[in-house]
């Protein structure tokens, strides 16, 4: 589970322009379920989900991650939850590197390398050998019928295809919370049900999925377990969709 406490983001502190992205959210994530905070841009989103994956640091606030204890370069009393909003930026590095896979609203794909260097990008920091994380690559490609395009250069492929191999990418280090900002805001229709056909099948396999989307293919799909409603940083409300 990810519980967060009081969690406020505020930008430009102490001068005219100050504002509050995030405002005082309490919170608690149930794992293995898809949660959608959904909102108008600005609502603070994406903020949120920055914080939440060790992106971002938040102005106050505790974020608690419980069950994650394995994936950690350190051990806390209990073994099983750590605080991470006071970690030092290495621990952080860490929990973000082994925990956390994400997929960017622009998908972020490197223009000039191929598919598959692209999906093995966020294992070279591991100090895993290539040919495993190589391999490992080659099989998520596999798994989305893309190996085809594996030697292809990411920016001639289709939306899909890009969406396909930033999926992949966020799988690589076998993380377990996967977080997606506006995936769909790039795709018709047919596409964003396929990513949401997706989601469900990562979520089968035990992942914890958080998207930050204003799309009702996302927020209305049977597949959602939670939406979190966000307006001018804060939660407005929280509903299981079971």
């Amino acid at each position: 589970m990810i519980e967060l406490s009081d969690i406020t983001k505020t930008f430009n502190t102490g001068k005219q322009n100050q504002f509050t992205a995030v405002d005082n959210v309490t919170l608690a994530i149930e794992p293995q379920q898809i949660t959608v905070f959904k909102g108008p841009s600005g609502s603070g989103k994406t903020s949120l989900l920055s914080i939440i994956g060790c992106m971002a640091r938040p102005t106050s606030g505790r974020i608690f991650l419980h069950g994650v204890a394995a994936a950690l370069p350190f051990r806390n009393d209990g073994g099983e939850t750590v605080e991470i909003t006071s970690l030092p930026e290495r621990f952080l590095n860490e929990i973000r590197r082994s925990t956390f896979g994400f997929i960017f609203q622009q998908f972020n794909l490197v223009r000039g390398i191929t598919v598959l260097e692209n999906v093995m990008l966020p294992a070279y920091p591991t100090g895993e050998g290539r040919a495993d994380f190589r391999a490992r690559a080659e099989n998520l490609l596999e798994q989305f019928n893309i190996a085809r395009l594996a030697g292809q250069r990411s920016e001639l492929l289709s939306g899909g295809e890009m969406q396909r191999v930033a999926i992949a990418r966020a799988l690589i280090n076998n993380p377990s919370i996967i977080i997606a900002d506006e995936p769909t805001a790039h795709l018709d229709s047919k596409l964003s049900h396929e990513f949401m056909e997706i989601v469900a099948r990562l979520k089968g396999e035990g992942k914890t999925v958080l998207i930050a989307s204003h799309d009702p293919v996302v927020f209305d799909s049977p597949h959602i377990d939670s939406v979190v409603e966000m307006r001018d940083g804060a939660v407005v409300s929280s509903r299981s969709s079971r």
